[in-house]
């Protein structure tokens, strides 16, 4: 199956410093996917409650966009994705 190489932007709004529920499901959800996880960043922005992800992929188109879904149906959380040509 052809793959294609893409880089997900995730951010994470956290409520009053804290990480909601939806940090322990993406990242429940970042583990399902994790076969095709080249690499993870995150950035915690304590400043503005956020925290900052970057998630490099290399996987079928299907799976990218149900991870992004899954990932962007999350409360407090906004998900986009960058795919090479």
């Amino acid at each position: 199956m052809e793959t294609r190489v893409a880089l997900m932007s995730i951010l994470v709004e956290e409520s009053e410093g804290h990480p909601s529920d939806s940090v322990r499901q993406m990242n429940d959800l970042l583990h399902e996917y994790g076969q095709y996880i080249i690499g993870r960043m995150g950035i915690p922005y304590h400043a503005k409650h956020v925290s900052i992800i970057s998630i490099a992929m290399d996987a079928p188109q299907d799976a990218i966009s149900a991870l992004s879904g899954k990932i962007g149906r999350l409360q407090g959380v906004t998900v986009k994705t960058t795919y090479t040509k």
